[in-house]
């Protein structure tokens, strides 16, 4: 899942996804390995300083463990392993900082050298992996309806026909403060340094290596795929891959992706540019203006009009009055919102405007993730905006129980303390660099395509999703240098929202597409 909405404008976008995580566990005798960050001093339990042994031993996951399963599909059988454990990752003094939960499936009888791994997060930050693996690539598959999920929606778990394990094996990374994965020493400094963008992409990074060097894999096809802030952690990742820890990356996949903070600021242009598709999409689908899903063949020509008369207009700004008329009425016309409120607005409709907006006739708000998907306001009459998302809160019930029950007593890992699917002090903790140089990823996503040309990339959003939305991507994908070839770069975009593969048909198409990357 993906980006979780936050009272600055800057903060609303941090990913939920948002995106993805698969971990395993390093050797304790490899105390002295590469740090997640800058190497801190050790922390003295309480306060200021290093936690003891004994202390640090009270937080710790259990060992691992390991479970054979035999998952019948439509026309095959799959035989596979799966672990459940951590990896834990220490500072230069051999205290040991945080342990790193994960789970892994490995396909019995494939030849580990030609075998294909791909490890995966989610995003937030603070997300854990539970969304792609149970909605999209794990062997097994929480039934989500998109249109009607709810919280009291039974978590029972099915074979997910539409696993990638039949290609690659898996492994679902929890970064701290996710899923089960917690940090051992006590102390503020810690948190500091995984609790950051460069922390947290260090550590994800090591873990990849300590996970590869630990299961013999280092001679395996690697892959990576990052959901929502994933987007941001992902080419920064393969890039510390390919730098300090020296592992190569065949591929990278983005699911519903964040590349930039700043084009979501409070004083961009650009963030109406590229949620006016979305928007568009919505309305269209709402109405049933074509028949089956709308796809973005159906919205070519918001796409000319939102890089072109739209983003002209805009510029403009209200000093040209009819600029701003005739932006507003088309905007209004491509949303199906009352003209006299876009007007209100200068056709300039944020996020949070649309969803109550679009069907306030009716006491409806419409999701962030997935702006198809309607629910009752709460407070209708409020002036204030009070609704949460109708598309990603209901998800967190059915999603947590079915996680747990998979990890304790199918895979029979059962770790002391709560499960975090999406937890809120990871993201409101987290320092992002504000200031002039907000989170960005497209730096690093043009030099890990520059430094190996066979690395291949697909980017994959849905078409409703209003907390990543798919023209974002684009826009700055268009950007790239041309060694970033069609054939290496693919956009693809499906029905549904920040997570599209709850929808079967953009589940199928999305598993074709990474099979394909792969080989």
């Amino acid at each position: 899942m993906a980006i979780r909405p936050a009272a600055p404008r800057h903060a609303l976008v941090v990913l939920v996804l948002l995106a993805l995580a698969a971990m395993t566990g390093a050797r304790a005798e490899d105390a002295h390995q590469p740090q997640p960050a800058a190497t801190p001093s050790g922390q003295k339990a309480g306060a200021t300083g290093a936690s003891t042994p004994a202390a640090a031993e009270q937080h710790r996951l259990p060992q691992d463990s390991t479970t054979k399963h035999t998952l019948a599909l439509p026309g095959r059988t799959l035989d596979f392993t799966a672990t459940a454990g951590s990896i834990p990752l220490f500072d230069d003094k051999g205290e040991p900082q945080a342990d790193i939960a994960y789970t892994a499936y490995q396909l019995n009888g494939a030849d580990a050298r030609t075998r294909p791994v791909t490890f995966l997060f989610n995003g937030g930050p603070g997300a854990a992996s539970a969304w792609l693996q149970l909605g999209a690539a794990g062997p097994w598959r929480l039934a989500i309806n998109a249109d009607a999920v709810t919280s009291s929606a039974s978590p029972d778990l099915l074979p997910n026909a539409e696993t990638w394990l039949d290609f690659t094996d898996l492994v679902f990374i929890d970064p701290v403060g996710t899923g089960y994965s917690r940090f051992v020493a006590s102390g503020e400094e810690v948190r500091k340094r995984f609790y950051s963008v460069d922390g947290d992409v260090n550590s994800i990074a090591l873990v990849i290596r300590r996970w590869l060097e630990k299961s013999d894999r280092l001679l395996s096809p690697k892959f990576v795929a990052g959901e929502s802030y994933g987007g941001i952690r992902g080419p920064k990742i393969v890039r510390n891959l390919q730098v300090d820890q020296g592992v190569g990356v065949r591929g990278l996949i983005l699911v519903s992706p964040l590349f930039d903070f700043r084009e979501f600021s409070g004083s961009s242009l650009l963030q109406y540019v590229w949620s006016l598709p979305s928007m568009a999409a919505v309305a269209r689908q709402a109405k049933g203006a074509v028949k089956g899903a709308v796809t973005r063949a159906d919205l070519a020509d918001v796409e000319r009009y939102a890089q072109g008369e739209f983003l002209s207009d805009l510029i403009r700004g209200s000093a040209d009055t009819e600029a701003t008329t005739r932006l507003a009425d088309k905007v209004a016309a491509l949303t199906g919102i009352d003209p006299s409120v876009s007007r209100r607005l200068a056709g300039r409709f944020a996020v949070a405007e649309f969803r109550r907006e679009f069907d306030r006739r009716n006491g409806r708000v419409t999701g962030r993730y997935d702006a198809s998907v309607t629910g009752f306001d709460p407070d209708p009459d409020s002036s204030y905006p009070r609704f949460g998302d109708p598309s990603g809160e209901p998800l967190a019930a059915p999603l947590t129980s079915a996680v747990v029950d998979l990890t304790t007593r199918k895979l029979n890992w059962r770790p002391v303390g709560s499960y975090q699917l999406l937890n809120g002090a990871v993201e409101r903790a987290w320092d992002f660099g504000r200031g002039i140089h907000p989170p960005e990823s497209i730096s690093q996503l043009r030099q890990v395509l520059a430094l190996d040309p066979k690395l291949k990339l697909v980017v994959a959003h849905g078409l409703f999703d209003l907390a990543t939305p798919y023209f974002g991507s684009k826009i700055l994908l268009d950007q790239l240098p041309a060694y970033a070839s069609p054939e290496r770069v693919k956009l693809v975009v499906y029905p549904g929202g920040h997570m599209f593969y709850s929808r079967d048909g953009s589940r199928q198409a999305f598993r074709t597409e990474v099979e394909a990357l792969m080989k």
